[in-house]
Protein backbone atom coordinates (compact mmCIF):
# COMPACT_ATOMS: atom_id res chain seq x y z
CA UNK A 1 0.00 0.00 0.00
CA UNK A 2 1.30 3.48 -1.01
CA UNK A 3 2.26 5.57 2.01
CA UNK A 4 -0.20 8.21 0.56
CA UNK A 5 -3.38 5.92 1.93
CA UNK A 6 -1.55 4.59 4.42
CA UNK A 7 -3.33 7.44 7.06
CA UNK A 8 -6.87 7.26 5.43
CA UNK A 9 -6.74 3.01 5.18
CA UNK A 10 -6.18 3.08 8.57
CA UNK A 11 -8.49 5.78 9.89
CA UNK A 12 -11.23 3.99 7.88
CA UNK A 13 -9.78 0.56 9.34
CA UNK A 14 -10.54 2.41 13.11
CA UNK A 15 -14.43 2.74 12.78
CA UNK A 16 -14.30 -0.85 12.14
CA UNK A 17 -12.93 -2.19 15.19
CA UNK A 18 -13.89 0.65 17.16
CA UNK A 19 -17.86 0.65 16.12
CA UNK A 20 -19.98 0.56 19.12
CA UNK A 21 -21.54 -2.10 18.26
CA UNK A 22 -21.38 -5.74 16.50
CA UNK A 23 -24.11 -4.57 13.83
CA UNK A 24 -22.07 -0.94 13.36
CA UNK A 25 -18.41 -3.28 13.21
CA UNK A 26 -20.33 -5.45 10.57
CA UNK A 27 -21.57 -2.20 8.48
CA UNK A 28 -18.52 -0.41 8.79
CA UNK A 29 -16.49 -3.33 7.51
CA UNK A 30 -18.69 -3.37 4.41
CA UNK A 31 -17.90 0.54 3.50
CA UNK A 32 -13.83 -0.07 4.58
CA UNK A 33 -14.65 -3.40 2.26
CA UNK A 34 -15.98 -0.97 -0.90
CA UNK A 35 -13.79 2.48 -0.12
CA UNK A 36 -10.48 0.04 -0.27
CA UNK A 37 -11.43 -2.63 -3.71
CA UNK A 38 -7.67 -1.27 -4.94
CA UNK A 39 -5.82 -3.16 -2.35
CA UNK A 40 -7.98 -6.43 -2.36
CA UNK A 41 -4.77 -8.28 -0.33
CA UNK A 42 -5.72 -6.00 2.91
CA UNK A 43 -8.89 -6.70 2.67
CA UNK A 44 -8.90 -9.99 2.01
CA UNK A 45 -6.75 -10.79 5.48
CA UNK A 46 -9.43 -9.23 7.63
CA UNK A 47 -12.62 -10.84 5.85
CA UNK A 48 -10.77 -13.89 6.66
CA UNK A 49 -9.77 -12.53 10.35
CA UNK A 50 -12.84 -11.26 10.63
CA UNK A 51 -14.66 -13.76 13.14
CA UNK A 52 -11.34 -12.06 15.53
CA UNK A 53 -12.74 -8.94 15.45
CA UNK A 54 -15.90 -9.95 15.86
CA UNK A 55 -15.09 -11.67 19.19
CA UNK A 56 -13.91 -8.41 20.96
CA UNK A 57 -18.01 -7.73 21.13
CA UNK A 58 -18.39 -10.15 22.98
CA UNK A 59 -16.94 -8.07 25.68
CA UNK A 60 -18.37 -4.71 26.98
CA UNK A 61 -16.67 -1.45 25.12
CA UNK A 62 -14.47 -0.37 28.06
CA UNK A 63 -12.75 -3.98 27.97
CA UNK A 64 -12.54 -3.60 23.88
CA UNK A 65 -10.86 -0.16 24.52
CA UNK A 66 -8.18 -1.80 26.32
CA UNK A 67 -7.78 -4.44 24.00
CA UNK A 68 -7.30 -2.61 21.13
CA UNK A 69 -5.42 0.39 22.77
CA UNK A 70 -2.76 -1.32 24.82
CA UNK A 71 -1.27 -3.91 22.93
CA UNK A 72 1.88 -4.00 25.41
CA UNK A 73 3.81 -6.53 23.99
CA UNK A 74 3.52 -4.79 20.32
CA UNK A 75 4.47 -1.39 22.25
CA UNK A 76 7.86 -2.51 23.21
CA UNK A 77 8.62 -4.10 19.71
CA UNK A 78 7.77 -1.13 18.22
CA UNK A 79 10.13 0.76 20.94
CA UNK A 80 13.20 -1.75 20.46
CA UNK A 81 12.72 -1.47 16.57
CA UNK A 82 13.22 2.68 16.91
CA UNK A 83 16.01 2.02 18.65
CA UNK A 84 17.90 -0.36 16.98
CA UNK A 85 17.08 0.76 13.15
CA UNK A 86 19.77 3.71 12.82
CA UNK A 87 23.14 1.75 13.31
CA UNK A 88 25.01 -1.39 13.01
CA UNK A 89 25.79 -2.83 16.65
CA UNK A 90 29.95 -3.88 16.41
CA UNK A 91 28.55 -6.91 19.04
CA UNK A 92 26.10 -8.37 20.25
CA UNK A 93 26.66 -7.03 23.58
CA UNK A 94 26.41 -3.33 22.41
CA UNK A 95 22.82 -4.43 20.94
CA UNK A 96 21.51 -6.02 24.58
CA UNK A 97 23.21 -2.63 26.31
CA UNK A 98 20.74 -0.27 23.82
CA UNK A 99 17.60 -3.38 24.61
CA UNK A 100 17.90 -2.72 28.07
CA UNK A 101 17.89 0.95 28.60
CA UNK A 102 14.86 1.05 26.15
CA UNK A 103 13.66 -1.29 28.40
CA UNK A 104 14.65 1.26 32.02
CA UNK A 105 13.01 4.13 30.10
CA UNK A 106 9.83 2.65 29.15
CA UNK A 107 9.91 1.40 32.97
CA UNK A 108 9.63 4.54 34.11
CA UNK A 109 7.41 5.63 31.59
CA UNK A 110 5.25 3.28 32.35
CA UNK A 111 5.49 3.56 36.71
CA UNK A 112 1.80 4.72 37.52
CA UNK A 113 0.29 4.16 34.79
CA UNK A 114 -3.56 3.51 34.60
CA UNK A 115 -6.27 2.35 32.95
CA UNK A 116 -9.02 4.81 32.03
CA UNK A 117 -12.37 4.15 33.38
CA UNK A 118 -10.98 0.88 35.04
CA UNK A 119 -13.94 0.39 37.48
CA UNK A 120 -16.49 0.16 34.31
CA UNK A 121 -13.75 -2.43 32.80
CA UNK A 122 -13.47 -4.49 36.38
CA UNK A 123 -17.07 -4.86 36.70
CA UNK A 124 -17.39 -5.55 32.66
CA UNK A 125 -14.92 -8.51 33.08
CA UNK A 126 -16.53 -9.76 36.43
CA UNK A 127 -20.01 -10.48 34.82
CA UNK A 128 -18.78 -12.90 32.41
CA UNK A 129 -18.12 -16.22 34.13
CA UNK A 130 -15.22 -17.83 32.15
CA UNK A 131 -12.99 -14.20 33.38
CA UNK A 132 -14.52 -13.62 36.76
CA UNK A 133 -12.24 -16.37 38.31
CA UNK A 134 -9.29 -14.91 37.21
CA UNK A 135 -10.04 -11.35 37.38
CA UNK A 136 -10.99 -12.19 41.38
CA UNK A 137 -7.02 -14.12 41.43
CA UNK A 138 -5.21 -11.08 41.17
CA UNK A 139 -7.49 -9.08 43.02
CA UNK A 140 -6.43 -11.29 46.45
Amino acid sequence: MPSKDYKSFTKTLKKVYSAPSLKACQSAFESFKQQWTAYPGAIDVWARNFSHVEQLYDYGSAIRKIMYTTNAVESIHSSFRKVTKKGAFPKENALLKVLFLRVQELENKWEGGHIQNWAMVMNQLLVHDRLKDRVLKYLE
